[in-house]
């Protein structure tokens, strides 16, 4: 009696066993996809990815790559291992076809940032969220003729490896400088998105120009190494300088004595977004609905208001 009541206990355990693993197997795997880290914004990303998939308790892969052929092939291998959604976040072109192969097969692809071109008959199983990159121009340009009014010399530091994001950027301002404030004239140099490129290229720059009335700049690392640039000069023209992207390091900057003359701003596109991607993607797996493409407004930062967006958890 005893070893039939052992082997009916073993039998239940077993059962009980097989019953908790198919629950486990039935969440849906979710692949996270982002560039390997080459800019603080990136590393808040992937923080922030991850951050919002342990906190929704989701089953999830999260993956880096450093080009186009290893995110396709990230991609392919998601595919493999049944994944139902995957938010990526490519900042190249290239990942196109693995992006359709996934949709083929009725995988959601949640697409953050820079938008994957795919054919419209996938639009169903496709997602796009971005920060509003035209708008952080439009505001950036309103913030500049604000403090330094409709007449002056404003120096573009333009990003042009960055494609999409540079060139919408700076068509916000350009095109609303043109409309309300048609007699500043406009320097443009070439610059990246790190304090380096931003110190080198401001300092040049300065020297090249008597007179820069105002800074038009599209990263906020880019801006802290032109700050450097702008003290170390000695320069007292430049009255105020863009921003953008949400860096910390920058924010702390803004109520530092030695900025006081000049009006330090930047334009939010906050790392953060990519918890809303997480989090949507898992609402369309649980069968909600949600809009298939979001742009998210972009908000100007100064030392007027700085302290509403310090967040001394966020690694950027």
């Amino acid at each position: 009696m005893k070893k039939i009541l052992a082997v009916v206990v073993a039998l239940i355990l077993a059962l009980g066993c097989l019953g908790m693993t198919a629950v486990a197997e039935e969440k849906p795997l979710i692949g996270i996809l982002a560039p390997a880290t080459t800019h603080g914004w990136v590393g808040g990303v992937a923080y922030f990815a991850q951050q919002a998939a342990d906190e929704l308790d989701l089953n999830y892969k999260l993956l880096t790559s450093s080009d186009a052929d290893e995110m396709s092939s990230q991609i392919e291998q998601l595919i493999q291992l049944g994944a139902k959604a995957i938010v990526v976040w490519p900042q190249f072109t290239g990942v196109e076809t693995a992006a359709e192969m996934a949709l083929e097969q009725g995988i959601i692809i949640y697409n953050f940032d820079m938008k994957i071109n795919v054919d419209e008959k996938y639009a169903d199983n496709m997602y796009f969220l971005s920060g509003d990159n035209y708008g952080m121009g439009v505001a950036g340009a309103k913030y500049i003729v604000d403090k330094i009014g409709t007449e002056g010399t404003v120096l573009v530091m333009d990003v042009p490896t960055s494609g999409s994001v540079a060139e919408l950027r700076k068509a916000g301002f350009t095109d609303t400088i043109a409309e309300i404030a048609p007699d500043i004239e406009l320097i443009t140099i070439a610059t990246e998105f790190n304090r380096e490129a931003g110190l080198n290229d401001m300092t040049a720059a300065l020297t090249a120009n008597e007179k820069i009335d105002a800074v038009f700049s599209m990263d906020d690392e880019t801006s802290m190494g032109a700050l450097q640039a702008i003290v170390e000069a000695n320069r007292t023209d430049v009255k105020a300088i863009t921003g953008g992207g949400g860096c910390q390091a920058y924010f702390n900057l803004m109520n530092e004595e030695q900025y006081q003359n000049i009006w330090v701003c930047s334009a939010t596109y906050l790392p953060n977004m990519i918890t809303n991607c997480v989090e949507n993607a898992a609402a369309i797996l649980n069968g909600e609905t949600v809009e298939h493409e979001i742009v998210l407004e972009s908000s100007i930062v100064d030392r007027e208001n700085v302290q509403d967006f310090l967040n001394a958890d966020s690694p950027y």
